[in-house]
């Protein structure tokens, strides 16, 4: 590439279209751009794109994956979460970086792994997308068979299912199934935004304690 990332600025909320990067040019920005980074990278057949989260987009990360964390705790469902963990698969020229995912069914499998090829390893039971400024593509997470999918926007979270190779809208989520998982992470993300965090997640607490 001519010009060196460092010499690029990318504000928060923004992107970054790169055009005609081929793999090799993708591991070579993964490494200099290292693991300890604001930003999120995804990339299918040459096209790379690098976005930089706004603040909010990240409290709604965080919690989401909280919300996620609690129910499956208050299940006993044993699970890794690996949080934007690199996704990517040489042969189907695809990577990308969810907000968040979690091993649940193949947990076993990731234990203790820091890095994943879905060549040969599994892809995540579910993974998280925050997309309050831009538009979130399904198809690095639909080729790289993610079974779930959640996409969280203004209008509140969309549950995508995996189905003979294509995502389905969902009103229940797999994993999940008797929960009224919409409705929950809506009102209590909401409600973080206006309360904060804390108070959120303890009413969020309060509910699990009476109804699981």
């Amino acid at each position: 590439m001519l010009l060196e990332l460092r010499q690029l600025k990318i504000q928060p909320g923004q992107q970054l279209l790169v055009e005609d990067v081929n793999w090799q040019q993708f591991e070579s920005i993964l490494a200099e751009l290292g693991e300890r980074r604001a930003s999120r990278l995804s990339y299918s057949n040459g096209r790379l794109e690098i976005m930089v989260p706004l603040p909010e987009h990240e409290k709604a990360k965080e919690i989401i994956g909280d919300m996620v964390k609690i129910l499956l705790e208050t299940r006993e469902i044993a699970f890794e979460s690996l949080g934007s963990t690199t996704l990517k698969n040489e042969r189907m020229s695809q990577a990308v970086e969810p907000d968040t995912c979690f091993y649940i069914q193949n947990q076993a499998a990731v234990i203790g792994k820091n890095r994943l090829d879905m060549s040969v390893d599994p892809p995540p039971d579910l993974a998280i997308e925050i997309d309050l400024t831009s538009r979130t593509q399904l198809d690095n997470y639909q080729i790289l068979g993610v079974p779930e999918f959640w996409r969280y926007a203004r209008r509140g979270l969309q549950i995508n299912v995996l189905q003979t190779e294509h995502y389905i809208e969902s009103d229940v989520s797999p994993t999940f199934p008797n929960i009224p998982i919409i409705e929950l992470v809506n009102q209590y993300t909401q409600q973080s935004q206006v309360a904060g965090r804390t108070h959120a997640i303890q009413a969020f607490k309060n509910w699990v304690r009476e109804n699981l």
